[in-house]
């Protein structure tokens, strides 16, 4: 089996949140080293899921459905990734957002999206 390389080393990560339990998030974010574009946050898992998934909004469909191009992880792994993620992890189940392509911000999704 191929051994990834994720983007940050352990010893890179620093506690930018508090402990809020683990997300997915795609190889486009952890491995290739896209900010996140996209992320919405679902139903708990179990209780150590903050129920936040990442996306880098360049997956295609077929990309998406290999669960191999998606991989569980500490929620502050991410934030390390992409701090811009921070202000909005407090949003309830349910919450969908996409960034600002001119900023380092996020908005909900309009319906119907």
């Amino acid at each position: 089996m191929d051994e990834f390389k994720y983007i940050l080393k352990p010893e890179d990560i620093k506690p930018l949140i508090e402990q809020k339990g683990y997300c997915y998030a795609s190889d486009m974010i952890t491995v290739d080293g896209h900010k996140v574009g996209y992320m919405h946050r679902e139903a708990r898992e179990d209780e150590d899921d903050s129920g936040w998934r990442f996306y880098s909004g360049q997956e295609t469909d077929e990309y998406v459905e290999n669960e191999h191009h998606f991989m569980m992880f500490d929620l502050n792994y991410i934030a390390n990734i992409d701090p811009a993620i921070i202000p909005y992890l407090k949003m309830r189940t349910g919450a969908e957002l996409e960034r600002d392509d001119d900023a380092d911000t996020f908005s909900q999704v309009e319906e119907g999206w």
